[in-house]
């Protein structure tokens, strides 16, 4: 079912249209987001997602931070207070106190299971652009139709309903047990096991990634080996505000009074209870980055490059990423409205440090840790 383009809309994408196999399951293209529905031109609303690594995913929960932990706290997600303490790649207590959402699939998190996120794209009308009789159609005269009907039983014969929840439950089972989607088999991997050496570059792209006054980067994507034993997945499933600029080639950026806001925006009430989460979306993993083509929830950057010069220069350089306005002035943060600008993040290093004066990170040092990221790439 993963590669049966029978089930879209269109009869022309399949779920590995967007997320292919030779791309690590993340999309292949260089368009900021994928283009589907009946005609295949309609846009995406987001970038496309690697689907590698999610087997580890917690469900969604808004809760207290654990630094130094991937598991989400049991908490129901209907807090509406915030408070942020920084996040330090040295894994101090210091943000034990946040309570931040965390978990959850899709950029903001609106499923918990495979099953849940795989209807998702299945009946977006600018995505695979199905419906639910069409999806039922091609279950019951398909090449997989008699494995399925053995699969559900008499009660899938029975209900149409039951074959239908037994084939997504079937294809978000494939996504946990095919092996290419957590391979665990980067340089980086056979690093921690002894069995590699990292070159001086990357080594020293490593130290840059967790040295909390320079890279920082270990603050959010933690890259420990869990108490557990298990392989870091470079992700604390948490959310951030990062005030990434609006991407203009975008359809629906072209409505000036149109934002996407993540965390909020996954229900209907959440620019009101949720609003401490407005412009929140998921920090993901940074296995198998280097082979992504567009960075951030709307595509906006092209190039790990160009990621790493946001985090650095956002706040000192604002005419390298937002709009003029006026003769001397930006519009900073321009994809979020003013109402939740305090959300963003302005204290997690390299953030909220005068880069003017002291570069955070050098072009040298921005290499390296470029050079690093690529040995999270799966062989």
């Amino acid at each position: 079912m993963f590669y049966d383009t029978e089930l879209s809309g269109s009869g022309k994408l399949s779920c590995a249209s967007c997320h292919d196999p030779k791309n690590h399951y993340a999309s292949s293209g260089a368009s900021p987001v994928f283009l589907g529905g009946q005609d295949l031109k309609q846009q995406g609303h987001r970038a496309v997602p690697t689907l590698t690594y999610l087997e580890r995913r917690p469900n969604f929960s808004i809760g207290p931070d654990n630094p130094v932990s991937e598991e989400a706290p049991p908490i129901p997600a209907n807090a509406t207070g915030a408070s942020h303490g920084a996040k330090s790649a040295a894994n101090t207590s210091a943000s034990a106190t946040n309570i931040v959402p965390q978990g959850g699939l899709f950029w903001d998190g609106r499923a918990d299971t495979l099953q849940q996120q795989a209807t998702g794209p299945l009946y977006d009308p600018a995505e695979m652009a199905s419906t639910r009789e069409k999806v039922l159609h091609r279950i019951n005269n398909a090449p997989y139709t008699a494995a399925l009907k053995q699969l559900a039983g008499v009660a899938g014969e029975q209900s149409p309903a039951f074959l239908l929840d037994e084939a997504m439950f079937a294809l978000a089972r494939y996504q946990i047990e095919e092996p290419s989607l957590h391979l665990y088999s980067s340089k980086f991997d056979g690093w921690l096991e002894g069995k590699e050496k990292l070159s001086h570059q990357e080594r020293q792209g490593y130290l840059l990634f967790n040295d909390p006054q320079k890279g920082n980067c270990a603050a959010c994507h933690l890259d420990t080996v869990q108490p557990d034993g298990l392989p870091p997945l470079f992700t604390d499933h948490q959310y951030e505000a990062l005030g990434a600029p609006r991407n203009r080639e975008l359809v629906q950026n072209y409505n000036p009074s149109w934002y996407d806001l993540g965390v909020c925006d996954r229900q209907t009430d959440g620019r009101k209870t949720l609003s401490s989460y407005c412009g929140m979306f998921a920090t993901p993993t940074l296995r198998n980055v280097s082979s992504r083509h567009v960075f951030f929830h709307n595509g906006v950057f092209r190039s790990l490059k160009q990621v790493l010069e946001f985090y650095v220069f956002r706040d000192s350089r604002p005419e390298q990423f937002y709009p003029k306005k006026g003769r001397d002035h930006y519009v900073i943060y321009d994809d979020i409205p003013d109402l939740y600008k305090n959300n963003i993040d302005r204290t997690d290093a390299p953030f909220g440090q005068d880069s003017k004066k002291n570069k955070i990170l050098s072009e040298k040092e921005m290499e390296q840790i470029i050079a690093f990221l690529k040995t999270l790439t799966d062989r």
